[in-house]
């Protein structure tokens, strides 16, 4: 399955909401998992620097990505990029044939 990395950057009030924070993770979670079934994720961060958070996941196809970020936009990141990733491995595959 393909992975794909998601960058997110939340609102600026997000920070005052802490204390909330791990409910509405929760929240996003599972209304993707709802929305997006086959995902399968691998990560998880929060991050220092221009993006708050990091998920990194498996997906069938990229409509799903897609739709994973739209979730997130839809629950108020105001930034949410989605990354195609391939593994190193292929990658060094691949510029056998370059």
């Amino acid at each position: 399955m393909p992975t794909y990395v998601l960058m997110t950057t939340l609102d600026p009030e997000s920070p005052s909401h802490f204390k909330d924070r791990e409910e509405v993770g929760n929240r996003w979670k599972k209304t993707v998992e709802e929305k997006c079934p086959g995902i399968r994720w691998i990560s998880h961060y929060y991050l220092l620097g221009p993006y708050d958070y990091m998920d990194v996941f498996e997906a069938p196809d990229e409509e799903t990505a897609a739709k994973v970020s739209m979730i997130t936009h839809a629950l108020g990141a105001v930034k949410a990029e989605t990354w195609t990733a391939i593994p190193y491995g292929r990658f060094i595959e691949l510029t056998k044939d370059v």
